[in-house]
Protein backbone atom coordinates (compact mmCIF):
# COMPACT_ATOMS: atom_id res chain seq x y z
CA UNK A 1 0.00 0.00 0.00
CA UNK A 2 1.21 3.51 -0.81
CA UNK A 3 1.81 6.13 1.87
CA UNK A 4 -0.87 8.79 2.35
CA UNK A 5 -2.07 11.34 4.90
CA UNK A 6 -5.20 10.32 6.80
CA UNK A 7 -7.82 12.84 7.97
CA UNK A 8 -11.12 12.40 9.82
CA UNK A 9 -13.49 15.11 8.61
CA UNK A 10 -15.67 16.74 11.28
CA UNK A 11 -18.31 18.12 8.89
CA UNK A 12 -19.26 18.14 5.22
CA UNK A 13 -17.67 21.57 4.81
CA UNK A 14 -14.50 20.28 6.45
CA UNK A 15 -14.41 17.32 4.04
CA UNK A 16 -14.96 19.60 1.03
CA UNK A 17 -12.12 21.84 2.18
CA UNK A 18 -9.75 18.90 2.45
CA UNK A 19 -10.72 17.76 -1.05
CA UNK A 20 -8.88 20.76 -2.50
CA UNK A 21 -5.92 18.46 -3.13
CA UNK A 22 -6.44 16.86 -6.54
CA UNK A 23 -5.11 13.54 -5.26
CA UNK A 24 -7.40 13.41 -2.20
CA UNK A 25 -10.03 10.66 -1.90
CA UNK A 26 -13.06 10.29 0.34
CA UNK A 27 -13.48 7.16 2.45
CA UNK A 28 -16.98 6.02 3.37
CA UNK A 29 -17.07 2.29 4.15
CA UNK A 30 -13.82 1.66 2.27
CA UNK A 31 -15.13 -1.52 0.67
CA UNK A 32 -13.83 -0.51 -2.77
CA UNK A 33 -11.19 2.15 -2.19
CA UNK A 34 -9.03 0.30 0.34
CA UNK A 35 -8.67 -2.91 -1.72
CA UNK A 36 -7.87 -0.72 -4.73
CA UNK A 37 -5.05 0.97 -2.81
CA UNK A 38 -3.77 -2.37 -1.51
CA UNK A 39 -3.59 -3.65 -5.06
CA UNK A 40 -1.65 -0.49 -5.95
CA UNK A 41 -4.27 0.54 -8.48
CA UNK A 42 -4.75 3.91 -6.82
CA UNK A 43 -2.32 6.30 -5.15
CA UNK A 44 -4.18 9.03 -3.26
CA UNK A 45 -2.06 11.52 -1.35
CA UNK A 46 -4.84 12.22 1.16
CA UNK A 47 -7.62 10.03 2.56
CA UNK A 48 -10.56 11.87 4.08
CA UNK A 49 -12.71 9.70 6.34
CA UNK A 50 -16.40 10.67 6.60
CA UNK A 51 -17.19 8.34 9.50
CA UNK A 52 -17.43 11.08 12.16
CA UNK A 53 -19.98 13.23 10.30
CA UNK A 54 -23.24 12.50 12.14
CA UNK A 55 -25.37 14.46 9.67
CA UNK A 56 -24.58 11.91 6.96
CA UNK A 57 -26.03 9.00 8.94
CA UNK A 58 -29.57 7.86 9.62
CA UNK A 59 -32.90 6.91 8.07
CA UNK A 60 -36.05 9.03 8.25
CA UNK A 61 -39.52 8.93 6.74
CA UNK A 62 -40.49 12.01 4.73
CA UNK A 63 -44.17 11.65 3.89
CA UNK A 64 -44.42 8.78 1.41
CA UNK A 65 -40.67 8.60 0.99
CA UNK A 66 -37.61 7.35 2.85
CA UNK A 67 -34.49 9.49 3.20
CA UNK A 68 -31.25 7.58 3.84
CA UNK A 69 -28.06 9.38 4.86
CA UNK A 70 -25.03 8.74 2.69
CA UNK A 71 -23.00 7.14 5.51
CA UNK A 72 -25.78 4.73 6.47
CA UNK A 73 -24.56 1.16 6.20
CA UNK A 74 -26.23 -1.54 4.13
CA UNK A 75 -27.00 -3.61 7.21
CA UNK A 76 -28.80 -0.67 8.82
CA UNK A 77 -30.97 -0.23 5.73
CA UNK A 78 -31.75 -3.95 5.73
CA UNK A 79 -32.74 -3.93 9.42
CA UNK A 80 -34.55 -0.58 9.41
CA UNK A 81 -38.17 -0.66 10.59
CA UNK A 82 -38.86 2.47 8.53
CA UNK A 83 -37.50 1.04 5.27
CA UNK A 84 -39.16 -2.33 5.89
CA UNK A 85 -42.53 -0.65 6.44
CA UNK A 86 -42.42 1.90 3.61
CA UNK A 87 -40.28 0.20 0.91
CA UNK A 88 -39.81 -3.46 1.90
CA UNK A 89 -38.16 -4.31 -1.44
CA UNK A 90 -35.38 -1.83 -0.66
CA UNK A 91 -34.74 -3.42 2.73
CA UNK A 92 -34.65 -6.86 1.10
CA UNK A 93 -32.22 -5.64 -1.56
CA UNK A 94 -29.85 -4.22 1.07
CA UNK A 95 -29.79 -7.67 2.70
CA UNK A 96 -28.47 -9.18 -0.55
CA UNK A 97 -25.39 -6.98 -0.74
CA UNK A 98 -22.09 -8.81 -0.26
CA UNK A 99 -21.62 -10.73 2.97
CA UNK A 100 -22.13 -9.66 6.63
CA UNK A 101 -18.72 -7.96 6.73
CA UNK A 102 -19.54 -5.85 3.68
CA UNK A 103 -23.08 -5.05 4.87
CA UNK A 104 -21.79 -3.85 8.22
CA UNK A 105 -19.13 -1.54 6.71
CA UNK A 106 -20.30 -0.52 3.24
CA UNK A 107 -22.46 2.59 2.85
CA UNK A 108 -25.13 3.66 0.39
CA UNK A 109 -23.29 6.88 -0.44
CA UNK A 110 -20.04 5.08 -1.15
CA UNK A 111 -21.81 2.52 -3.31
CA UNK A 112 -23.57 4.96 -5.61
CA UNK A 113 -20.64 7.40 -5.79
CA UNK A 114 -18.36 4.56 -6.89
CA UNK A 115 -20.96 3.28 -9.38
CA UNK A 116 -19.55 -0.19 -9.81
CA UNK A 117 -21.41 -1.77 -12.76
CA UNK A 118 -22.29 -4.80 -10.61
CA UNK A 119 -23.48 -2.86 -7.53
CA UNK A 120 -27.08 -3.22 -6.35
CA UNK A 121 -28.02 0.29 -5.21
CA UNK A 122 -27.91 1.91 -8.67
CA UNK A 123 -30.78 -0.37 -9.68
CA UNK A 124 -32.83 0.78 -6.69
CA UNK A 125 -32.05 4.46 -7.26
CA UNK A 126 -33.16 4.32 -10.91
CA UNK A 127 -36.13 1.94 -10.53
CA UNK A 128 -37.63 3.83 -7.59
CA UNK A 129 -37.08 7.25 -9.15
CA UNK A 130 -34.91 8.35 -6.24
CA UNK A 131 -33.22 11.71 -5.84
CA UNK A 132 -29.55 11.96 -4.85
CA UNK A 133 -28.83 14.87 -2.52
CA UNK A 134 -25.39 16.43 -2.38
CA UNK A 135 -23.82 19.38 -0.58
CA UNK A 136 -24.64 21.48 -3.67
CA UNK A 137 -27.87 20.24 -5.26
CA UNK A 138 -30.38 17.46 -5.89
CA UNK A 139 -29.81 15.08 -8.80
CA UNK A 140 -32.55 12.85 -10.27
CA UNK A 141 -31.52 9.20 -10.15
CA UNK A 142 -31.88 8.85 -13.92
CA UNK A 143 -29.22 11.53 -14.38
CA UNK A 144 -26.80 10.48 -11.63
CA UNK A 145 -25.14 7.40 -13.18
CA UNK A 146 -23.36 8.40 -16.36
CA UNK A 147 -21.02 5.52 -17.27
CA UNK A 148 -18.60 2.88 -16.06
CA UNK A 149 -17.53 4.03 -12.55
CA UNK A 150 -18.73 7.52 -13.52
CA UNK A 151 -21.42 9.76 -12.02
CA UNK A 152 -22.71 13.30 -12.35
CA UNK A 153 -20.77 14.37 -9.24
CA UNK A 154 -18.55 17.39 -9.80
CA UNK A 155 -15.25 18.19 -8.05
CA UNK A 156 -15.90 19.08 -4.41
CA UNK A 157 -19.39 17.55 -4.50
CA UNK A 158 -20.30 14.97 -1.84
CA UNK A 159 -23.38 12.76 -1.63
CA UNK A 160 -25.25 13.57 1.59
CA UNK A 161 -28.45 11.51 1.29
CA UNK A 162 -30.77 9.65 -1.07
CA UNK A 163 -34.55 10.15 -1.10
CA UNK A 164 -36.56 7.10 -2.22
CA UNK A 165 -40.28 7.60 -3.03
CA UNK A 166 -42.62 4.81 -1.93
CA UNK A 167 -43.73 2.60 -4.86
CA UNK A 168 -47.05 0.82 -5.13
CA UNK A 169 -45.11 -2.38 -5.66
CA UNK A 170 -41.47 -3.27 -6.10
CA UNK A 171 -39.02 -6.15 -6.07
CA UNK A 172 -35.35 -6.81 -6.79
CA UNK A 173 -34.06 -10.09 -8.14
CA UNK A 174 -30.37 -10.86 -8.49
CA UNK A 175 -28.31 -13.62 -10.07
CA UNK A 176 -25.24 -13.26 -7.92
CA UNK A 177 -21.61 -14.22 -8.23
CA UNK A 178 -21.24 -17.05 -5.68
CA UNK A 179 -17.96 -15.64 -4.33
CA UNK A 180 -18.41 -11.87 -4.23
CA UNK A 181 -22.25 -11.75 -4.22
CA UNK A 182 -21.98 -8.97 -6.81
CA UNK A 183 -24.78 -8.94 -9.37
CA UNK A 184 -23.96 -10.81 -12.54
CA UNK A 185 -27.42 -9.49 -13.39
CA UNK A 186 -29.82 -7.71 -11.07
CA UNK A 187 -33.25 -6.38 -12.03
CA UNK A 188 -35.34 -4.00 -9.92
CA UNK A 189 -38.97 -3.60 -10.99
CA UNK A 190 -41.10 -0.85 -9.43
CA UNK A 191 -44.65 0.31 -10.15
CA UNK A 192 -45.63 3.82 -9.12
CA UNK A 193 -48.71 5.80 -10.10
CA UNK A 194 -49.59 3.51 -12.97
CA UNK A 195 -46.12 3.65 -14.54
CA UNK A 196 -43.47 0.95 -14.31
CA UNK A 197 -39.69 1.18 -14.16
CA UNK A 198 -37.33 -1.69 -14.90
CA UNK A 199 -33.71 -1.02 -13.92
CA UNK A 200 -30.90 -3.46 -14.71
CA UNK A 201 -27.53 -3.65 -13.00
CA UNK A 202 -24.59 -6.01 -13.51
CA UNK A 203 -25.41 -6.67 -17.15
CA UNK A 204 -23.83 -3.56 -18.71
CA UNK A 205 -21.17 -0.94 -17.98
CA UNK A 206 -23.77 1.10 -16.07
CA UNK A 207 -27.29 0.68 -14.75
CA UNK A 208 -29.91 1.00 -17.48
CA UNK A 209 -33.66 0.88 -18.00
CA UNK A 210 -35.63 -1.34 -20.39
CA UNK A 211 -38.35 0.84 -21.97
CA UNK A 212 -39.92 -2.03 -23.92
CA UNK A 213 -40.49 -3.98 -20.72
CA UNK A 214 -41.77 -0.89 -18.94
CA UNK A 215 -44.35 -0.25 -21.67
CA UNK A 216 -45.51 -3.88 -21.70
CA UNK A 217 -45.81 -4.04 -17.91
CA UNK A 218 -47.70 -0.73 -17.90
CA UNK A 219 -50.41 -2.46 -19.91
CA UNK A 220 -50.30 -5.81 -18.13
CA UNK A 221 -48.29 -6.20 -14.93
CA UNK A 222 -47.65 -9.91 -15.35
CA UNK A 223 -44.54 -12.00 -16.10
CA UNK A 224 -46.08 -13.21 -19.37
CA UNK A 225 -46.25 -9.63 -20.65
CA UNK A 226 -42.45 -9.53 -21.00
CA UNK A 227 -41.52 -13.17 -21.59
CA UNK A 228 -40.82 -12.61 -25.31
CA UNK A 229 -38.87 -9.35 -24.95
CA UNK A 230 -35.23 -9.89 -25.92
CA UNK A 231 -32.41 -7.72 -24.61
CA UNK A 232 -29.80 -6.63 -27.21
CA UNK A 233 -26.38 -8.11 -26.42
CA UNK A 234 -24.20 -5.51 -28.16
CA UNK A 235 -23.52 -3.29 -25.14
CA UNK A 236 -23.60 -5.94 -22.40
CA UNK A 237 -20.65 -7.14 -20.34
CA UNK A 238 -18.91 -10.38 -21.26
CA UNK A 239 -16.29 -11.85 -18.91
CA UNK A 240 -15.20 -15.02 -17.13
CA UNK A 241 -18.42 -15.01 -15.09
CA UNK A 242 -20.96 -14.77 -17.91
CA UNK A 243 -21.16 -13.99 -21.60
CA UNK A 244 -23.19 -11.11 -23.00
CA UNK A 245 -25.64 -13.67 -24.42
CA UNK A 246 -26.15 -15.27 -21.00
CA UNK A 247 -26.59 -11.89 -19.32
CA UNK A 248 -29.21 -10.90 -21.89
CA UNK A 249 -31.10 -14.10 -21.09
CA UNK A 250 -30.80 -13.46 -17.34
CA UNK A 251 -32.27 -9.96 -17.62
CA UNK A 252 -35.54 -11.42 -18.88
CA UNK A 253 -35.52 -14.20 -16.29
CA UNK A 254 -34.82 -11.86 -13.35
CA UNK A 255 -37.36 -9.31 -14.59
CA UNK A 256 -40.11 -11.93 -14.74
CA UNK A 257 -39.21 -13.19 -11.27
CA UNK A 258 -39.36 -9.63 -9.92
CA UNK A 259 -42.80 -9.03 -11.42
CA UNK A 260 -44.05 -12.33 -10.04
CA UNK A 261 -42.69 -11.43 -6.59
CA UNK A 262 -44.50 -8.09 -6.70
CA UNK A 263 -47.77 -9.95 -7.17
Amino acid sequence: MYEFDYHRATSVDDAVGKLADDDAKLVAGGMTLLPTIKLRLAKPSQLIDLADIASLKGITQDGDAVVIGAMTRHGDVHRSDVVTRVIPSLAEMAGMIGDPAVRNRGTIGGSIANNDPAADYPGAVVALGATVRTNKREIPGDQFFTGLFETALEPGEIVTAVRFPKPEAGNYQKFRNPASRYAIVGVYVARTGGSVRVAVTGAGPCVFRVPEMEAALGKSFTPDAIKDIAIPQDDLNSDIHASAEYRAHLVNVMARRAVAACA
